[in-house]
């Protein structure tokens, strides 16, 4: 495959030039707002996946919402001092809440300090 995706002949020609415009789209954004958005990506599917969604029933997998949460608590832990307070402050009062609904929705909660999460952030409760 070619180092130059313009000139590869197995990608055609308007894929090619969507990922070349694509990665100048990205260029021209801020790391904070790269950062926020996925953090809030993050945010929004452990969300569902603890519950708190029009459908809970079908939707929660604790499973799948402690691995969210941790990402998440790392990603605005690591992130945080970068992307200033006033961004980080609206995501820290999200993970906690997530945090929290994940202890709400656990039938075996985990031990202060032991929940999602709670390596970066400490115990939630």
């Amino acid at each position: 495959m070619s180092e130059n995706p313009q000139h590869d002949a197995s990608i055609p020609e308007t894929e090619a030039g969507a990922a070349v415009q694509a990665a100048r789209d990205i260029a021209d954004v801020p790391a904070v707002e790269i950062i926020t958005a996925a953090a809030v990506n993050l945010l929004s599917a452990a969300a569902i996946k603890c519950g708190l969604s029009d459908d809970p029933e079908n939707e929660i997998d604790l499973d799948e919402a402690r691995k969210l949460i941790n990402a998440l608590a790392g990603l605005i832990t690591a992130g945080a001092p970068e992307i200033s307070d006033s961004h980080a402050r609206p995501l820290r009062d999200g993970l906690r809440s997530v945090q929290l609904a994940f202890r709400e929705a656990s039938a075996i909660p985990d031990e202060p300090g032991k929940g999602p999460g709670e390596k970066y952030t400490g115990s939630v409760i």
